[in-house]
C-alpha cells in the first residue's frame, strides 16, 4: 500500500501530507517510513527528488514532542543549500503541529544571531557538521535530548572531509537515538559509517536510480578547444526546446571554470549565473533565487554548490566537463526528469575523457548514446533573455513584510496583472520578486514612486 493513510502518522501529519498534495508515498518513502516510525535505524540509498526529505521528515516529527522544549532531532547535510531546503520542508510537514521550533545552524553565517537563536532550545536543528560540532563544543547546543539523528547525503559529506566531525558529534548527543542515513550511493565508506552509527539498521534500496524512460542521455565528443562553441550551439533553441534552453543546469569540475563558463555564455546572450562554494552566502541566495524564479535561464555551478537546489522541473542538464567518477554522473542526470517530467542529460567528453565515459557505461549496463556534433563558431550575438527580471527590496520578515503586501503593491499602485509577476522570496532583511522581463522596469519605477504596505523601501533590479 503506497497511501499515506495506511501509516499510524500523527493526524495533523496527515493533514500536512494533505495540505502538501502528496498523494501516494514514493518508494523510498513506502519501504523507509514503517520501519522508522517503529523507531528502527534505517539506512537508505536516495537520490535527490526521490522523497527522502519528506521520508525523514516525517519519522522525525511523528516520535517528536513538542511540549518538551529541548533539541530532539538532529539533521546533519553537507551544504548551506540543502540544510536550508530541509528546514523549509520540515516546517512545511510541521505546518499543523503548534509551536515547533526548527533552526538551521550553518558555516559561513555570522555566530552571534545564531547564539541568540539558541537562548531556547529548539526541537529541531538542521546544519552541516562542522558549525553544529561548533555549538556542541561551546555548550551552546545540548544533545543530551537528541532521539534521532538523520545524516543526509552522507556520501557527499564523506567526500567534503566531514567523517571526524561527525564522529564528534555523535560523542557529543545522547547515547541512545535513531540513526537514519541517507546516501546516493552504498559505498564501501558508507556501510563503515553505518556500522560505526547504527545498530541493526533496515536497509532500503530504490532499485532504479532514475526513470530511464524520461530521461534521455545524449553524449557528444568534442575537441576540447571547441567545448564553448558546442556548449553554446546545445544550448540554442535549434538544438534544444525552448522550454530546456530557458532552465538548464550547466555543471563544471572546477570552480574557475564556472566562473569563466558563465561570463562566455553571458558575452553570447545568455542570461547566465555562476554558483560555487568561493561565493558570499548573500551571493549565493541571490543566484539561487534568480535561477528558481526564471531570471536567469542557465545556472552554472560545481556539484557541490549544486547540493540542495529546490528546483522542481529541471528540464535540462549539461556537464560541460564529465564528472570524475559514475556516482557523480549519475547524481547530475537525477537532476532532471523529476516527478515524472521528461528531462534530458547532455555530457561533453573530449577525446582523452573516453575512459571516464567508459567507467560510466560499464555502471549503466548498456552502450552510451553517442551523437555527433558539428561544432561552427558562433555567428554573432544572439540573444536568448530569461523571461523573467528579479527586483530586490531592502526589507524583509524583520520589517513584518509578506509576500501579499508586496503583491498588493504591484497590483495595486504599480498596476501590474498578478500574471505578470513570478515567484516572490522574503528574507530577513529583503525581499526578491520576479517580474515579467518587458514589464520590469515599469514596475521598479512604480515601486520606487509608490509605498509598500504604506513606507518607502529601496528598490533595485539585479543583472
Amino acid at each position: 500500500m503506497t497511501d499515506f493513510r495506511t501509516l499510524p502518522l500523527k493526524p495533523a501529519l496527515l493533514s500536512s501530507v494533505e495540505t502538501l498534495g502528496y498523494t501516494e508515498m514514493t518508494p523510498v518513502q513506502a519501504l523507509s517510513l514503517p520501519p522508522m516510525l517503529e523507531g528502527r535505524d534505517v539506512i537508505a540509498q536516495a537520490r535527490t527528488g526521490s522523497g527522502k526529505t519528506a521520508a525523514f521528515g516525517l519519522g522525525l516529527l511523528q516520535h517528536l514532542s513538542v511540549d518538551t522544549i529541548r533539541l530532539q532531532a538532529l539533521v546533519l547535510c553537507p551544504t548551506r543549500e540543502l540544510a536550508d531546503q530541509v528546514s523549509k520542508s520540515i516546517r512545511k510537514l510541521a505546518t499543523h503541529i503548534p509551536n515547533v521550533k526548527v533552526l538551521t545552524l550553518c558555516g559561513g553565517m555570522p555566530l552571534g544571531p545564531q547564539l541568540a537563536s539558541l537562548t531556547h532550545d529548539p526541537h529541531i536543528v538542521v546544519g552541516t557538521p562542522g558549525r553544529v560540532q561548533e555549538h556542541l563544543k561551546r555548550g551552546s547546543l545540548h544533545g543530551g535530548g537528541i532521539k534521532v539523528l538523520v545524516l543526509d547525503e552522507a556520501d557527499r559529506m564523506l567526500d567534503m572531509g566531514f567523517s571526524e566531525a561527525i564522529d564528534d558529534i555523535v560523542g557529543r548527543i545522547a547515547k541512545h537515538h535513531q540513526t537514519l542515513l541517507f546516501s546516493a550511493t552504498y559505498a564501501d565508506e558508507i556501510r563503515q559509517v553505518s556500522k560505526r552509527l547504527q545498530r541493526d539498521p533496515v536497509e532500503v534500496t530504490v532499485e532504479t536510480p532514475h526513470d530511464e524512460v524520461t530521461i534521455e542521455q545524449r553524449f557528444h565528443e568534442v575537441e576540447p578547444a571547441q567545448k564553448m562553441d558546442a556548449l553554446a550551439q546545445l544550448l540554442g533553441k535549434d538544438q534544444v526546446k525552448e522550454e530546456q534552453a530557458q532552465h538548464a543546469l550547466v555543471f563544471c569540475n572546477m570552480r574557475k571554470d564556472v566562473d569563466t563558463v558563465a561570463v562566455e555564455l553571458d558575452k553570447r546572450g545568455f542570461t547566465a549565473l555562476a554558483l560555487h562554494g568561493d561565493m558570499e552566502q548573500r551571493d549565493r541566495d541571490e543566484v539561487l533565487v534568480q535561477f528558481a524564479n526564471r531570471s536567469c535561464s542557465i545556472l552554472v555551478a560545481t556539484d557541490v554548490a549544486a547540493r540542495g537546489l529546490d528546483i522542481a522541473s529541471l528540464p535540462l542538464v549539461v556537464s560541460y566537463d564529465i564528472a570524475h567518477d559514475p556516482d557523480t554522473h549519475t547524481h547530475r542526470v537525477g537532476r532532471t526528469g523529476r516527478a515524472g517530467e521528461d528531462g534530458l542529460a547532455i555530457t561533453l567528453v573530449t577525446p582523452r575523457e573516453r575512459p571516464k565515459a567508459l567507467n560510466i557505461e560499464e555502471q549503466m549496463g548498456h552502450a552510451l548514446s553517442w551523437h555527433p556534433l558539428k561544432v561552427s563558431p558562433p555567428r554573432g550575438k544572439q540573444l536568448h533573455l530569461a523571461p523573467m527580471r528579479t527586483l530586490v527590496i531592502d526589507a524583509g520578515r524583520q520589517d513584518k513584510l509578506r509576500p501579499g503586501d508586496i503583491l498588493g503593491a504591484l497590483t495595486g499602485d504599480a498596476g501590474l496583472d498578478a500574471k505578470q509577476i513570478g515567484k516572490i522570496d522574503v528574507f530577513a532583511t529583503r525581499a526578491y520578486v520576479a517580474i515579467r522581463r518587458d514589464l520590469a522596469n515599469k514596475a521598479l519605477e512604480r515601486l520606487r514612486a509608490g509605498r509598500i504596505k504604506g513606507r518607502n523601501f529601496r528598490v533595485r533590479a539585479l543583472h
